[in-house]
C-alpha cells in the first residue's frame, strides 16, 4: 500500500520566503552612526533611506553594503516629522529597490529585512493593523497606519518591509513603546525625493511659545502666549506674552498635536486669522506663517 503524499505547501512557503530575502537583501545595508547601529536599503543607486531616530545626531556614518565591504555616507537631508533620512554613497553600481505602492491588507504575511555587517537579518510575522493616514506626534503626514506584528531588532530598523510575494512595500521603524511601524512606500517616495531635491522638510513657524490652557466657563480650550521670538511671524502680528488664543481660522482650539498638524509644509507662507483675548477683552489679528529657521 502506497504512503500518502505529504504536502509541501509548508516548505513551498519557507523557500519562497528565503527567496524573497535573498533577492531583497541585496538592497539592504548596515549603517554605523556614532554609537548607533540600524539598516536602510538603496531607494536610488546611490542614495539610502534609513530611520532618522535610528541615526546619530552627529559624527561619521558609514555604509556596510551587502557582502560586507564598507563606504563612507553623508547626509543629504532628514525629517525627523516621518522619520526618513536620506543618505548618499559614492557608488552607483548598487540595485536599488523597486518599492511597492499598492495598499498592504491587514493580516499579509510580513518580512522585515535588515543588515548586520552586511548579511540580512530577519523578523517574520504579520500585518496586524491598517488605517488611513495619520500625523506623527511631530506633525509628520504619513499616508498610512500599517502595524506590524513581528519582533523587530533594533539594528533592523530602517530596513525592509516586504510581503509574501517578495513585494518591499515600506520601511520598518519603531513606535511609541517599541511597536513596529511602517511608513509605507508612498510616503519614503514622497519624503525622500524632496529630501533629495531640496535636502529639508519646510514646516511652519510661528516663533511663539504656547501652553495649552482651558477656558473660564467651560468654554473649550486655548493656548496662552508664554513668550514671543523677536522678529518672528507672531511678534510681526503683534501678539504679546499673556494673550490667549482661543480661535485659528474661525475654528475653536483643541490641543498643541493639532496645532502641530496644521503646521506642515503646505502651511508655509498661508495667513491664518486668530482671535485672542487680552486682559480679558476679545482681539482679532492675522498672522502669516513663515518657514521653520534650520537649527
Amino acid at each position: 500500500m502506497s504512503q500518502p503524499m505529504r504536502s509541501s505547501l509548508p516548505q513551498d512557503l519557507s523557500n519562497a520566503l528565503s527567496d524573497h530575502v535573498a533577492h531583497t537583501a541585496q538592497s539592504v545595508v548596515s549603517i554605523q552612526s556614532n554609537h548607533s547601529r540600524s539598516s536602510g536599503f538603496l531607494w536610488r543607486p546611490d542614495l539610502i533611506v534609513t530611520a532618522d531616530e535610528a541615526l546619530a545626531e552627529d559624527g561619521g556614518i558609514s555604509v556596510t553594503l551587502p557582502g560586507g565591504k564598507i563606504a563612507p555616507a553623508a547626509v543629504v537631508g532628514r525629517d525627523p516629522t516621518t522619520d526618513i533620512a536620506l543618505l548618499r554613497i559614492d557608488r552607483v553600481d548598487l540595485a536599488p529597490v523597486a518599492l511597492q505602492y499598492t495598499p498592504v491588507r491587514v493580516g499579509t504575511l510580513a518580512l522585515a529585512i535588515g543588515s548586520r555587517q552586511g548579511a540580512p537579518i530577519v523578523a517574520f510575522g504579520a500585518v496586524s493593523f491598517v488605517g488611513e493616514e495619520w500625523y506623527s506626534l511631530r506633525g509628520g503626514e504619513i499616508d498610512a497606519r500599517i502595524e506590524l506584528d513581528l519582533p523587530l531588532r533594533g539594528i533592523s530598523e530602517g530596513g525592509l518591509t516586504v510581503d509574501a510575494s517578495g513585494g518591499p512595500f515600506g520601511m520598518a521603524v519603531f513606535g511609541l513603546r517599541r511597536q513596529v511601524l511602517v511608513i509605507p512606500a508612498t510616503t519614503v517616495e514622497r519624503v525622500a525625493g524632496r529630501l533629495q531635491t531640496h535636502g529639508r522638510i519646510p514646516r511652519g513657524y510661528l516663533g511663539v511659545g504656547l501652553q495649552p490652557i482651558k477656558l473660564d466657563g467651560d468654554k473649550g480650550n486655548g493656548f496662552m502666549v508664554m513668550s514671543v521670538e523677536p522678529n518672528g511671524p507672531a511678534a510681526t502680528a503683534r501678539l504679546q506674552q499673556g494673550d490667549v488664543i482661543i480661535k485659528w481660522d474661525e475654528q475653536g482650539v483643541r490641543d498643541l498635536h493639532s496645532l502641530v498638524r496644521a503646521l506642515g509644509p503646505s502651511s508655509v507662507g498661508s495667513i491664518v486669522k486668530l482671535v485672542l483675548r487680552r486682559s480679558g477683552a476679545p482681539l482679532e489679528t492675522t498672522l502669516t506663517i513663515a518657514e521653520r529657521p534650520e537649527i
